[in-house]
């Protein structure tokens, strides 16, 4: 009988970045380079709004062109009125690197859902389920002072996850308080205790993910500067229109977090303030709301990657970012095989 020693099972590869900077274009290259080498790459989404299914243009989902050229997954697996979590997110991405793996090809991480990123990375206990009501206690409380008013308080017994949310992040801060006032431990500390592959699930087909690289802007009026056009460009390629379908349809409000996705949740409040005062929509103020909104979502994604410190930032502002971002996966894949 001949000894023979399986060959090393292939490393998990994560490009992360704010919204903006370059992960689809770096991703795309990435796999091309190592497809004309024979490595089969398979692209897994980590972002919370590919999910949704008729959600193409505020999403900037990957083109059917590129979905073709690379198998993508974790794309229009939701409806708009059903909800996706960070917990389904970790159990899919657990179970698709290990189909990706023994099929022989490379996982690809990309996306800039950062909440999904670290509970693959360090997990999330059990978190307390969802109490009616102590949300209807906050619901009153927001009321009277305001969600900006509730942020507040949520940064007094949980200032990392404040830092995150945007003051008038409705959801995930009702979400965090009633975490906070069920259990007396801030939401941070359920995202930080556990890790995410336990004893079943990591065998030798799902590790935990290794090595983050990471897209960053040295200058953030850079970044700005694409946020701004792409924003534009989501307008001239029927954002309105988009949303306006979504709305048609009846069964959808603008508290789902699929309605609550950045570009969405502007088109639809700009649509209700048309509804109330008449008239044509104020695509300026539009144009403006939805560029702020997204520099904003920009801002807090640097936050949490900030935070992750096994990441290899590369600048995504610099000349030849995507080339330094596919030399630096090859760079890495081969010092693991030797």
């Amino acid at each position: 009988m001949s000894d023979m020693t399986a060959p090393p099972l292939l490393p998990c590869i994560a490009i992360a970045g704010p919204t903006a900077s370059g992960k689809t274009a770096g991703a795309m290259a990435l796999a091309a380079v190592l497809g004309a080498r024979g490595q089969a790459v398979e692209i897994i989404s980590v972002d919370s709004a590919l999910v949704y299914r008729g959600m193409d243009i505020g999403t900037a989902k990957p083109s059917a062109a590129e979905q073709a050229a690379v198998p993508h997954h974790l794309i229009d697996i939701r409806d708009p009125l059903q909800a996706y979590s960070a917990a389904e997110f970790v159990q899919d991405a657990q179970r698709l690197i290990a189909e990706i793996r023994a099929r022989g090809a490379l996982p690809l991480l990309v996306g800039g859902t950062m909440l999904y990123f670290k509970a693959l990375f360090d997990g999330i206990d059990d978190m307390p389920a969802a109490d009616a009501a102590v949300r209807a206690q906050l619901e009153e409380r927001a009321a009277l002072i305001g969600w900006h008013g509730l942020h507040a308080e949520l940064a007094q017994v949980d200032p990392e996850t404040a830092a995150r949310l945007a003051p008038g992040d409705s959801q995930r801060i009702q979400r965090a308080l009633e975490v906070f006032m069920i259990s007396g431990q801030p939401l941070s500390h359920f995202h930080t205790r556990a890790r995410a592959v336990t004893a079943d699930a990591a065998d030798a087909h799902a590790p935990a993910i290794a090595t983050l690289f990471s897209l960053e802007p040295a200058e953030r009026s850079w970044l700005h500067a694409r946020i701004a056009q792409r924003f534009d460009a989501m307008l001239d390629a029927g954002l309105v229109a988009e949303v306006a379908g979504l709305r048609a349809r009846g069964d959808l409000h603008a508290d789902l977090p699929s309605m609550r996705c950045v570009g969405y949740r502007q088109v639809w409040d700009e649509m209700d303030w048309q509804t109330r005062r008449g008239g044509e929509l104020n695509r300026h103020l539009l144009r403006e709301k939805g560029i702020a909104a997204t520099r904003q979502l920009a801002k807090r994604q640097i936050t949490w990657l900030r935070s992750m410190p096994q990441r290899k930032v590369i600048a995504c502002d610099a000349p030849g970012a995507t080339t330094a971002l596919v030399q630096a996966v090859l760079d890495h894949l081969a010092a693991h095989r030797n």
